[in-house]
């Protein structure tokens, strides 16, 4: 099969591996119906050092299941089915507590060992917890709409959706989103969702910024840095934002968040941290009262209610993807992302 691997920064090929096999009867084989590229898949485009031995890429997917092992019976050969960006067995102790990503037995896709699912053909460990079933919908006979919006559901509209949710947004609350990428614009949708009255979005690029006030965003604000504050606290009479949602990871991004959190507020953090000393003291969060929460979003927790959303056509997050190619023109989708001409780069097999 063809599956995306990369070597090194920037060095991304499709190569023709061997085809996946159940090593255990908790496994599924799929076939990929669509995937994706993703923003975090943009760090190790970055930064990863070279190899002679490529990495396993991808890790949002929607498919239809090949074959399954002895212990498998939520799914069966033939259903539709999407995969969350990490697999778990959604039976362990913090999978009952909705923190899937920690599940004791689960872990993220993109090693040797699972591999990715930029892919043909994938191995999904832990079958019943990490697929679920869309219920009424062909694949082969669905729309291209349709498909974007069950493909968000693996991980970036309910990556956006956890920011959301872990910062409590709703009913009387001002939400400033930091980011205009992907998540950020989820995130814009989720909190209006949930009620949200006021939606500030920091971002500069204007078609998606514009995307995020058809989803609901009330304020836009281009500046960054300092600028950025003082624009949102202006917007704000100078109290700043009950609830922030930071979908960057950078540490200006995080430092935006400190600033424009109001006392007693929260920031809600879902971007993948590229740092590992954030301000938490007297300045940054401790003398305002401000807690800090997010993650890795535990998609898993949220799926069903979300299936329902979007086959009732409440929601088509599906409108981030601005692009669509074919797996064997792969690369042109990370660089594209990564020069900032794509928002979000869907990837047919």
């Amino acid at each position: 099969m063809k599956a995306t691997m990369m070597y090194g920064a920037g060095d991304v090929r499709v190569e023709n591996v061997p085809d996946p096999v159940l090593k255990d009867p908790a496994d599924a084989i799929v076939r990929t119906v669509r995937a994706c590229v993703c923003g975090s898949d943009l760090h190790p485009y970055h930064t990863l050092p070279e190899s002679g031995t490529g990495r396993p890429m991808g890790h949002e997917l929607i498919a239809v299941v090949e074959e399954v092992g002895a212990d498998v019976v939520t799914v069966k050969p033939g259903d539709f089915v999407i995969a969350p960006f990490a697999y778990q067995d959604n039976t362990c102790v913090f999978c009952r507590e909705g923190v899937q990503t920690s599940c004791l037995q689960g872990g993220f896709y993109g090693s040797p060992e699972v591999g990715g699912l930029q892919a043909e053909l994938a191995r999904i460990p832990l079958a019943d917890g990490s697929l679920v079933r869309v219920p009424g919908v062909d694949p082969g006979e669905a729309s291209d709409e349709l498909l974007a919006s069950l493909l968000t559901l693996s991980d970036v509209y309910l990556t956006g959706y956890h920011a959301a949710h872990v910062g409590q947004a709703g009913p009387g609350m001002t939400v400033t989103v930091i980011g205009d990428g992907a998540v950020g614009l989820s995130a814009v949708l989720a909190s209006r969702q949930m009620g949200a009255e006021r939606i500030i979005l920091m971002g500069r690029h204007r078609v998606r910024t514009d995307l995020g006030v058809e989803w609901g965003a009330t304020d836009v604000v281009a500046e960054r840095g300092q600028e950025g504050i003082d624009k949102v606290l202006d917007l704000t009479n100078g109290q700043g934002s009950h609830i922030v949602l930071e979908a960057v990871g950078h540490m200006p991004a995080y430092e935006q968040a400190c600033g424009v959190v109001r006392p007693g507020g929260i920031i809600s953090r879902v971007g993948v941290p590229q740092y590992e000393d954030a301000p938490i003291g007297f300045g940054s969060l401790f003398g305002k009262n401000a807690r800090l929460g997010g993650g890795p979003a535990p998609v898993r927790n949220y799926l069903e209610p979300a299936i329902e959303q979007v086959l009732a056509g409440e929601i088509n997050p599906g409108r981030v993807f601005d692009r669509t190619v074919a797996l064997d023109d792969i690369a042109s989708a990370y660089a594209a992302m990564d020069e900032r001409v794509a928002l979000k780069v869907m990837v047919t097999v």
